[in-house]
């Protein structure tokens, strides 16, 4: 008797499978339901082949950093530039020498639902995490670029493990630890791409706790960027506690 076509798709689409006798049977199989679950289950291959194929390409630098004696390299990436609200703030990551983390990108090259995905895995896997978040007050101070290296050098004093080389995406810290600065490293570098990720689910979640606070910019949605909403807020309701003042056009509710 052959076996329905849910419980051929649920076979096929395991991430165990590996049953090169039961793809002949399939193949043997004139159902048209079964030919497209093995069409699919083709495009399924060749989509992991190309994560598996980018993934190494990311490696590039974390590989030369442990030829050179390296064992714990750490990714530096900040996240939270631009908004007018809220803070800053980076994640430093370190993951093992043999770890693989297929779909690891640009945290902005990502949806939500698959950066959500790559958080976990991540935090699951990673040596270490470190976090680091500059207010919006500190901002202020000291201006956005030297509070985006504050954040960072924060994150690295979070993490568990000292790293004995560093990664950073497009920007120097000060640190005895050997760095190299990789100019939209964030789509280059497994480590990179890692902290892009903490540090992008971490900043929406916690302007996800702002929304809950201060409801009438929008902030769950738009994580303080300067949207329609996020306007029509501060033109309503003028500015709130995490807004950033010396930011335009924040200034002009002053």
């Amino acid at each position: 008797m052959k076996q329905s076509i849910k419980t051929i798709k649920e076979r096929l689409f395991d991430p165990t499978f590996n049953d090169p006798a039961f793809l002949q049977e399939l193949l043997a199989d004139e159902r048209a339901g079964v030919q497209k679950l093995l069409q699919q289950y083709e495009k399924q291959l060749v989509k992991q082949q190309l994560l598996r194929e980018k993934y190494e390409e990311m490696r590039r630098f974390e590989n030369e950093a442990f030829q050179q004696g390296a064992r714990f390299i750490a990714g530096l990436d900040e996240v939270g530039r631009g908004p007018l609200a809220g803070p800053v703030v980076s994640a430093a990551v370190i993951l093992p020498k043999e770890c693989q983390i297929l779909g690891l990108n640009d945290s902005k090259q990502l949806s939500a639902k698959k950066r959500e995905e790559l958080f976990i895995e991540i935090q699951n896997k990673a040596v270490a995490v470190g976090i680091g978040v500059v207010s919006p007050e500190e901002i202020d101070r000291i201006n956005i670029y030297q509070a985006s290296r504050l954040a960072m050098k924060e994150a690295l004093i979070d993490l568990a493990v000292k790293p004995e080389h560093l990664l950073i995406d497009a920007m120097t810290i000060e640190t005895d630890i050997p760095q190299q600065s990789l100019i939209k490293g964030d789509a280059r570098s497994i480590s990179i791409a890692a902290a892009s990720i903490i540090a992008k689910v971490y900043r929406d979640n916690l302007m996800k706790d702002f929304h809950d606070v201060y409801p009438f910019y929008g902030f769950d949605q738009n994580a303080g960027y300067g949207t329609k909403v996020h306007l029509e807020g501060l033109a309503a309701h003028g500015i709130c506690p995490i807004h950033r003042k010396t930011f335009a056009p924040v200034k002009q509710y002053l």
